[in-house]
C-alpha cells in the first residue's frame, strides 16, 4: 500500500481548523520558498479536489497563482461544471489564475448562475481568459452593462476594458451614449483603458450639449492620463457650469480629472530609469 504522503493527509484529517492552519503553512511554503513538496501537495488536492472539504478546496484556490501547473486544467475544468461540490466560483477563479482558456464557454453559461458570487467569478475571468478576436464573449458580457445590479454593470465594463479590441471598445462606448444609469464612472474607466484611439471620440463628448455627457467625457478623459487632454480640461474647469442629474458639477469633475492626469503622468515618470 502507498503511503500518504503527510502534507496531503493532514489537509484530509482533524478538525476543519487545524486542515486549514496546515492549509495555509502549504501555501506560505509554496509562495515565500517554492517548496516543491508544498507545490505538490496543493497540486494534489486540487486534482482530487472531490476528497477535500470545500473550505480547503475554496481557500486554495484563492492563492491558485502560488501552485499553477498546466497539469490542473482538467480538474479545474470539472471542478467548474460540479454543481454537487459547489465550488464553481473558486474553480473560475483558478481557470482564470492558471490561464484555463478551455474554460470560457462554461464561464459564459455561469454568466446566469443563480450564486451571485459565481458570476462575480465568472465575468473576472473572463475578463483574464477572454480574447478580443472571439465575439461571443463580449456579446455575452455587453447586456450586463445594463444590469439593475451596480457590481454586475461595474465588474463587466471591467472585464470589457480589459480584454479589449474593437468590439468591447463598441459596447462600452454604447453603454456610455446610453448612459441608463446616472452613475456611470465604471464606464469611463473603460472607456480610459482605450486611449489614444477613444480620446477623439470623448474630447467631441465634452462639447456636447448635455451636462450628464460631459461631466463623465471629462472622467475619462483624466483616466487616459494622456497629455493632450489637458486644454479640455482646462476649458471646462474654467468656463462649464453645467450640472448633472445627480447634481455633479462638470468643472468640478474637470479639476479633479486634471489632478488625476498629472498624477498618471508623474507616476509614469518616476517609472523611467534614470
Amino acid at each position: 500500500m502507498t503511503a500518504v504522503h503527510p502534507d496531503l493527509a493532514d489537509l484530509a484529517r482533524g478538525d476543519l481548523d487545524s486542515r486549514e492552519e496546515h492549509l495555509y503553512r502549504l501555501l506560505d511554503r509554496a509562495r515565500d520558498h517554492g517548496d516543491p513538496s508544498a507545490i505538490a501537495a496543493l497540486q494534489a488536492m486540487v486534482r482530487d479536489y472531490r476528497d477535500y472539504h470545500r473550505s480547503i478546496y475554496t481557500r486554495a484556490m484563492n492563492q491558485a497563482d502560488v501552485f499553477a501547473d498546466p497539469g490542473l486544467h482538467e480538474p479545474l475544468l470539472e471542478a467548474l461544471a460540479d454543481t454537487r461540490y459547489n465550488c464553481q466560483a473558486w474553480a473560475a477563479m483558478g481557470c482564470a489564475a492558471m490561464g484555463v482558456r478551455a474554460a470560457v464557454p462554461q464561464l459564459v453559461e455561469l454568466l446566469g448562475h443563480p450564486q451571485w458570487i459565481v458570476v462575480d467569478e465568472a465575468i473576472k475571468a473572463l475578463g483574464v481568459l477572454g480574447d478580443a478576436s472571439d465575439a461571443s464573449v463580449v456579446a455575452a458580457l455587453r447586456p450586463l452593462l445594463d444590469d439593475e445590479v451596480e457590481w454586475v454593470r461595474q465588474r463587466s465594463a471591467d472585464a470589457l476594458a480589459e480584454i479589449g479590441g474593437a468590439a468591447a471598445l463598441e459596447a462600452l462606448w454604447e453603454a456610455f451614449e446610453r448612459r441608463r444609469f446616472p452613475r456611470i464612472g465604471y464606464l469611463a474607466s473603460g472607456l480610459a483603458l482605450f486611449a489614444p484611439e477613444v480620446i477623439p471620440r470623448l474630447m467631441e463628448a465634452a462639447a456636447d450639449p448635455d451636462p450628464n455627457r460631459r461631466y463623465w467625457a471629462a472622467v475619462a478623459l483624466g483616466s487616459t492620463g494622456d497629455e493632450q487632454v489637458v486644454a479640455t480640461l482646462e476649458r471646462l474647469q474654467a468656463e462649464d457650469r453645467g450640472v448633472t442629474v445627480f447634481d455633479g458639477e462638470v468643472r468640478a469633475a474637470a479639476k479633479k480629472a486634471l489632478r488625476t492626469v498629472r498624477r498618471i503622468q508623474a507616476a509614469i515618470a518616476a517609472r523611467r530609469p534614470e
